[in-house]
């Protein structure tokens, strides 16, 4: 029974990483390095993550600044950000590439919010999901003479308390994005 309920905690708490992950992609009018986390370089034959190239800083909001080790990568880097569609244009001035990024317009606001609601109920899905198939454990448990009844309706409970918890820390965490998003 506690096995179960850790598993189903875990199941969820990845699901609440997942959608942070995906949160920490969104473009938000600041300079944050993790837009460059998905950013893979060919170096000399081998798929690189950008990060292992350079020394990534963000002197500015709105501006990164990205200073590899060797010269050779400046376009190779600046290829793969273009390529990347992270919705800024790479200046490259031979020793260092610069990233600024552009103040948000209202519209674009209206639309990133459209988006962080949409991932946000994606995820208090993928949470009821998680507590439907430990529902359905427990009902197994219980047809198996596993745990009593009784034991079945105290799991399924515990189970909608770890679903209600989950979905809260969704729903606040989506409502700091939006906030986040809408600040001028």
């Amino acid at each position: 029974m506690k096995k179960l309920k850790r598993d189903i905690d875990g199941r969820m708490k990845n699901a609440y990483k997942a959608l942070i992950h995906n949160y920490s992609k969104i473009r938000t009018g600041r300079a944050n390095s993790s837009a460059l986390e998905d950013i893979y370089i060919d170096y000399y034959g081998e798929s690189t993550p950008i990060k292992q190239l350079c020394n990534i800083s963000i002197p500015e909001p709105r501006l990164i600044v990205i200073q590899p080790w060797d010269k050779q990568v400046l376009p190779l880097i600046e290829k793969a950000i273009l390529a990347s569609n992270i919705g800024v244009t790479p200046d490259n001035d031979g020793n260092v590439i610069r990233l600024p990024f552009q103040p948000l317009t209202e519209e674009t606001r209206k639309d990133i919010v459209k988006d962080i609601k949409k991932m946000a109920e994606e995820g208090k899905v993928e949470i009821r999901n998680i507590r439907r198939s430990g529902n359905d454990s427990a009902k197994k448990m219980e047809k198996n003479s596993k745990i009593s009844e009784d034991d079945e309706k105290k799991l399924e409970k515990d189970i909608q308390d770890l679903t209600d918890k989950w979905i809260d820390k969704i729903s606040e965490t989506a409502e700091s994005k939006e906030k986040e998003i809408m600040e001028v």
